[in-house]
């Protein structure tokens, strides 16, 4: 067992967040659950595991406010800490690479760990449309990292050091369904349309944050998104993302559910976030 606290955030887990618990117990000390409010059994099932939960109750609810909120309160004395998703899980492989790593690394120079993820979407595996693998610095270093505090796309960062990437993939399975996954994204369209004025307004239109460095795959996705993409025509770059995604990147071999995913991920959601983004230009005009 490595020396590390789990930190899961919740808001209404119940369907996810025995597996997620039950597939990082064997090698973290501690689960630490930050829950926001849930009105179903989230709570009762993370304390029936042995999880310790702190309620916070963000409105909004913010991820990188409420990982913070965890970071500063939870007391944390261990060497690593461990950012994962009620909707995602390890596997017995990825769990004891992850175990192995940090128990090797203790002392070394790698303050941070990048897991991999396969996407699943009504039931199948998202494996083209340039998905997979889905990519994330979730462990580092207590001291020597720590969250972006943005309103949409946060990424843990390392102040100093370096990262190693996990090769065995863990799980993104959300098993709330498809009417939560589009509750979901309409919350996060929200959240991006914030990000945008935000950026806009701190970062000079770029949407870099130049405070600190993330590691070279973020960076590149925020200069995709921030340098490329929106500065394609509103009217147009939904349908040339979804378009890139569908066809370029092969999502069509993913069948019929790669076809629902691409559309409503590349295609439904990005045009939602710049159709928000275009009522809030056109109230602000009009005041």
């Amino acid at each position: 067992m490595a020396d590390i606290t789990a930190i899961i955030l919740t808001k209404n887990e119940e369907v996810n967040i025995e597996k997620c618990i039950r597939s990082v117990k064997p090698i973290v000390k501690r689960i630490v659950v930050v829950d926001s409010g849930s009105t179903d059994n989230t709570v009762d099932v993370a304390k029936s595991l042995g999880a310790e939960v702190m309620v916070h109750e963000l409105k909004p609810f913010l991820y990188a406010r409420q990982f913070l909120y965890g970071m500063e309160n939870a007391g944390i004395d261990t060497k690593w800490v461990f950012r994962i998703d009620a909707d995602e899980e390890l596997t017995a492989e990825s769990a004891e690479e992850i175990d192995r790593l940090c128990n090797e690394n203790e002392d070394t120079d790698v303050n941070g760990i990048v897991v991999r993820f396969e996407v699943n979407f009504l039931g199948r595996p998202i494996r083209h449309g340039g998905v997979y693998p889905l990519r994330k610095l979730l462990l580092f270093k207590y001291g020597k990292g720590t969250i972006e505090d943005r309103c949409m796309d946060e990424h843990c960062f390392l102040f100093e050091g370096r990262s190693v990437e996990v090769t065995h993939d863990s799980l993104h399975h959300d098993d709330k369904g498809l009417t939560a996954w589009i509750d979901k994204h309409n919350n996060y369209s929200t959240r991006e349309m914030q990000d945008y004025f935000n950026s806009l307004k701190d970062e000079g239109a770029t949407g870099l944050n130049t405070e600190h460095d993330l590691d070279a795959k973020a960076r590149f996705k925020r200069f995709l998104r921030w340098k490329i993409y929106y500065r394609l025509p509103a009217s147009f770059r939904a349908y040339a993302y979804y378009f890139y995604r569908y066809y370029i990147r092969l999502g069509f071999l993913d069948g019929r559910e790669g076809r629902i995913f691409c559309f409503m991920q590349a295609y439904w959601y990005r045009f939602l976030v710049d159709a928000k983004i275009y009522e809030a230009v056109k109230k602000d005009s009009s005041v």
